[in-house]
């Protein structure tokens, strides 16, 4: 059984994190540290970090959820919003 298959069945996989260089308010979350399946029109995309699985997602994110679409589409993207402060 692979690190990547045990993360899985303990409960969770290792996410890594990314930040769109295009588009400063997008983020993504995908299942390999190349980002390989990454939308391409946000490129280039940046590691900024990586998730345990046994850690909590920022946000109050729904790991769950991300979990799902990263095993369906390859990630996750994800804004963050600007403050009202930040006009």
């Amino acid at each position: 059984m692979s690190k990547e298959d045990n993360a899985t069945a303990a409960g969770g996989m290792r996410i890594f994190v990314f930040k769109s260089e295009t588009n400063q308010q997008l983020h993504a979350f995908a299942g390999d540290l190349s980002g390989f399946r990454l939308p391409p029109q946000f490129k280039p995309w940046r590691a900024t970090g990586a998730i345990a699985p046994d850690h909590k997602f920022p946000y109050n994110l729904s790991r769950e959820a991300i979990e799902s679409a990263i095993r369906e589409h390859g990630y996750q993207l994800w804004r963050v919003k600007k403050r009202a402060d930040d006009k």
